[in-house]
C-alpha cells in the first residue's frame, strides 16, 4: 500500500470544485481514513452541512469565514461587480479587510494543526486558493504548510483562481472549466445542488 500523501488541487471557473471534494472525503471515509474538511471564505450556509457532521465520527468538518465574500476592486467587469454588490466586501488591491486577514490567519492555524498531528489522513483546504487569490494568506504560509505537513497526509486545495506557484507545486491539478451554465439565464443558486 503507498503510504504517499499527495497535494491535490480543484481550481478553475467551472462548477464542482467543493463538490469533487466532497466526494473524495467521503470515499476516504469509505477506506477507513479521518478527514478533516476545513471550508475558508465560506459561512455555515450550505447544504452538506447538514449531512457531513452525520455521516462518520472520522470526518471533523469546520467552516472558517463569513457571510460575505472580498473581492479586490477592479478584478471583476462592472457588470460582475454590480451583480456582487450586495453580496462581497470589495476592497483596494494589496489592503484586505483586517477582520478578514485574521479570521483565514486562524484558519490557518487549524490547517497547520490538521496537516502536522498526524491524526488525519486526508486534508480538505476548501477555498484555500481563493483566499491566497485575494492575498488573504501568503504564497509563503501556504508552501510551508504543505511543506511541513506529516508523511502520508493527503493535502486537497480547492477554489478559484489558484496561483501559478501552487499548481507548480502540486501533485494533481484539476480544473473545472465552465463550458455552459444555466445562471448565465439568470437562474439563482438552488438549495442542494449550488448551495
Amino acid at each position: 500500500m503507498n503510504s504517499t500523501g499527495f497535494v491535490q488541487v480543484y481550481t478553475g471557473n467551472g462548477k464542482g470544485k467543493t463538490t469533487a471534494a466532497i466526494g473524495l472525503a467521503i470515499r476516504a471515509l469509505g477506506a477507513g481514513k479521518k478527514v478533516m474538511f476545513l471550508q475558508f471564505m465560506k459561512a455555515k450556509v450550505y447544504s452538506e452541512h447538514s449531512i457531513l457532521p452525520e455521516i462518520s465520527p472520522n470526518l471533523t468538518l469546520q467552516t472558517i469565514g463569513k457571510p460575505f465574500f472580498v473581492v479586490k476592486e477592479g478584478s471583476m467587469s462592472p457588470e460582475e461587480a454590480a451583480q456582487w454588490r450586495d453580496k462581497a466586501v470589495f476592497f483596494p488591491p494589496g489592503q484586505p479587510p483586517q477582520e478578514y486577514l485574521e479570521i483565514i490567519a486562524g484558519g490557518m492555524e487549524k490547517a497547520r494543526e490538521a496537516t502536522t498531528s498526524g491524526e488525519y489522513d486526508l486534508v480538505v483546504l476548501d477555498e484555500l486558493n481563493v483566499a491566497l487569490h485575494f492575498g488573504l494568506v501568503s504564497w509563503e504560509e501556504v508552501k510551508s504548510l504543505i511543506e511541513k505537513r506529516a508523511k502520508g497526509v493527503e493535502v486537497v486545495l480547492t477554489g478559484r483562481g489558484a496561483t501559478p506557484e501552487l499548481i507548480e507545486t502540486a501533485d494533481l491539478v484539476t480544473e473545472m472549466r465552465e463550458v455552459k451554465h444555466y445562471y448565465t439565464q439568470g437562474i439563482e443558486a438552488r438549495k442542494g445542488i449550488e448551495n
